[in-house]
């Protein structure tokens, strides 16, 4: 058993034990920041500035999309906002080898740059407004 597997082991005796709440499922992530805003989160999504998620993922609505990624439609029937904040903050942590950036991680990358060290992709409140989107993707 590894350092992870133990720590999940101790907080399940803990709620088992003690009584605590639940804990989340190894694949969600809670709230980074306020609730989050769908048009905003679809701006982000599509913005070269922003997310630029369209260089890889095709969603509904969005005329020029990659195909890279998985398309994205339905997502929020099949996801949890939480489980899809998961996968925005960090995707490595769900598929070690995607390809997809680490949107609001920043400790543990190699190879960036000087003035973006230190500094995730999106911010909080835009990781929230992005999960906002993708969860009115039914």
């Amino acid at each position: 058993m590894n350092a992870d597997e133990r720590g999940w082991a101790v907080a399940g005796l803990c709620v088992v034990a003690l009584g605590c709440a639940p804990l989340p499922a190894r694949d969600e992530q809670g709230p980074l920041a306020g609730a989050g805003d769908a048009a905003r989160g679809r701006a982000v999504f599509v913005a070269r500035e922003g997310g630029h998620c369209v260089l890889c993922h095709a969603a509904p609505g969005v005329a020029v999309a990659g195909d890279v990624g998985p398309a994205l439609g339905g997502i929020g029937s099949r996801l949890t906002p939480a489980q899809i904040r998961f996968r925005v903050v960090d995707i490595t942590r769900v598929n070690p080898d995607a390809v997809m950036p680490a949107f609001h991680r920043t400790e543990g990358l190699s190879r960036v740059a000087a003035q973006h060290a230190g500094r995730p992709v999106l911010s909080a409140q835009q990781v929230e407004d992005v999960v906002a989107y993708l969860a009115t993707l039914r």
